[in-house]
Formats: C-alpha cells, structure tokens, sequence
C-alpha cells in the first residue's frame, strides 16, 4: 500500500497544473482555436459592424454639426451686417428728423420773433406818439403857464400888455 500512496502521490506530483500537462496541450490548443473563432465571429459579424455604425453616425452627426454650424455663423454675420445696416439707417433717419425738427423750430422762432418785432415796433411807435403828444401837450400848457404868468408879473409891476405882445414874446423865448 505504501507503493500505491507514494504511485498516486507521484501521479499527482507530475500532474500539477492541468494546464501545464503536456498531454492536454493539444485539448487546450483545439479549444483555444476554437475560442478564438468564435470571438473573432462574434466581433467581426456582431460587434464590429455596430460599432462603425455608430461610428459613422457620429461622423455623419458631427459634419450635419459643423455644416449647420457654418451655415449658422453666415446667418449670423448676415444678421449682424443687417443689424449693422438698420443702425446707419436708423441713425440717419434721427439725424434727418433732428434736422427738419431743428430748422421747423428755427422756423418758427423766427417767425415769433418777426412777430414780437412787429409788435415791438407797433408798440414804439404808440409810445412815440404817445411821448409826442405829451411833449406837445406839454409845450402848449408851459406856454398857457407862460403867457399867464407873463401877464400876472407885467401886471404887477403897474403896466398892462396885450395878450398878442405876450403871446408873441412867450413864442420868441421858447424858439431860443
């Protein structure tokens, strides 16, 4: 019995590893290559095709992408060059209606002014003649004050004068 255990021991001792026993290599290798084919059937007719699907979808995704980009930014330099245009015009538009609204208003500050310098020279005028016919009215009461004050003083000095004399020498001194 000693034999068997130290013939099993011996057996087992070699055996080791299955995968190190030489006699299974040719098992392993046959499942090996088998393996192997099955894997790369797998990946070639399964996995691969899918995988260049989205591959290429992601390819034809990306460059719809970038050419709606490109088409966006033309869009958009587009828009910012008629943004850019309606600016120009917006701003010549005010400055025209600042202009006519400049000159409307010119227009009629002058034709006020016209106006205020008609009424100005209206009213000159009436003070003018207002001024005149007081001066007027005043020179005839200083020679009514005169002639009378004349006669009261050649009246009290004792003589007497005609009021045509009087008259005549009041007229003489306010000539000059």
């Amino acid at each position: 019995m000693a034999t068997e255990t130290h013939g099993a021991e011996l057996a087992t001792a070699e055996a080791g590893m299955p995968q190190l026993d030489f006699t299974t290599f040719p098992n392993q290798i046959f499942w090996l290559l088998v393996t192997l084919v099955v894997i790369y059937f797998v990946l070639s007719k399964i996995a691969l095709p899918r995988i260049s699907t989205v591959l290429a979808e992601r390819s034809g995704t990306i460059m719809n992408d970038i050419s709606a980009a490109e088409e966006l930014k033309l869009k958009a330099k587009e828009a910012e060059a008629a943004y850019n245009a309606a600016l120009a015009e917006a701003k010549s538009e005010a400055q025209r209606i600042s202009n006519e609204t400049r000159a409307a208003i010119q227009a009629e500050l002058d034709t006020a002014l016209a106006k205020a310098d008609a009424q100005i020279a209206a009213k000159a005028a009436e003070s003018e003649k207002a001024i005149t016919e007081i001066r007027d009215g005043a020179m005839d009461s200083v020679k009514a004050v005169a002639k009378d004050t004349a006669k009261e003083i050649v009246a009290a000095l004792g003589s007497t004068a005609d009021a045509r004399s009087i008259t005549a020498a009041v007229t003489a001194r306010m000539k000059g």
